[in-house]
C-alpha cells in the first residue's frame, strides 16, 4: 500500500487512476527529470534516479489502474477458478501468488494474519477466492511463459 500512495503522489493522482490523466503526468514529469537535460553532473544523477521511478511508477500505476483491470478480468477469472495455488510469499502486507497456469500475482495489503489463514486453510483456492483474490487491490506481476 505504502507502494501504491508514493506512486500516486509523484504522479499527483487522487481517487481511481485514470489512464489518460496518468499518460499526461508521466510524459510532463519524463520532460522535467531527463538525464539530458542537466549538464552537471550531481543533477544528472539525481535526474536518472528519479527517470528510472518515474518510469517504475508508471508502469506499476498502469498494472492496477480500474481500466487495466477491467481488460484483463476475464483472463483473471480464469486463472483464479480453474487454476490451483502453485506457490506463495507474503512480506509486508504483499502476498505473491503464483497458479499452476504459471501466472503470478500480487495482492496489496493482506495482513500477516489472513495471510496464516490463507496458508493454512483447507483448501487456499476457495479460502482465497473467499477472502483474498476479489477482495484486495491486485496486479499481475508476471505472465505465463509459453511453451514451444
Amino acid at each position: 500500500m505504502k507502494r501504491i500512495k508514493e506512486y500516486k503522489k509523484l504522479f499527483k493522482v487522487e481517487g481511481p487512476i485514470n489512464l489518460k490523466a496518468l499518460k499526461t503526468s508521466y510524459r510532463g514529469l519524463v520532460k522535467e527529470w531527463h538525464p539530458d537535460k542537466f549538464q552537471e553532473q550531481e543533477k544528472k544523477d539525481e535526474a536518472d534516479v528519479m527517470s528510472t521511478q518515474i518510469i517504475d511508477g508508471y508502469h506499476f500505476l498502469v498494472s492496477i489502474a480500474p481500466e487495466t483491470k477491467e481488460a484483463n478480468l476475464e483472463a483473471y477469472k480464469t486463472t483464479i477458478t480453474e487454476f490451483q495455488v502453485a506457490d506463495w510469499h507474503h512480506k509486508s502486507m504483499l502476498l505473491e501468488v503464483t497458479f499452476t497456469d504459471g501466472n503470478k500475482y500480487e495482492y496489496f495489503g493482506v495482513s500477516k494474519i489472513l495471510f496464516g489463514k490463507f496458508v493454512n486453510s483447507k483448501s487456499m483456492n476457495n479460502f482465497g477466492k473467499r477472502n483474498i483474490f476479489n477482495s484486495f487491490t491486485y496486479r499481475k506481476s508476471m505472465k505465463a511463459s509459453v511453451e514451444v
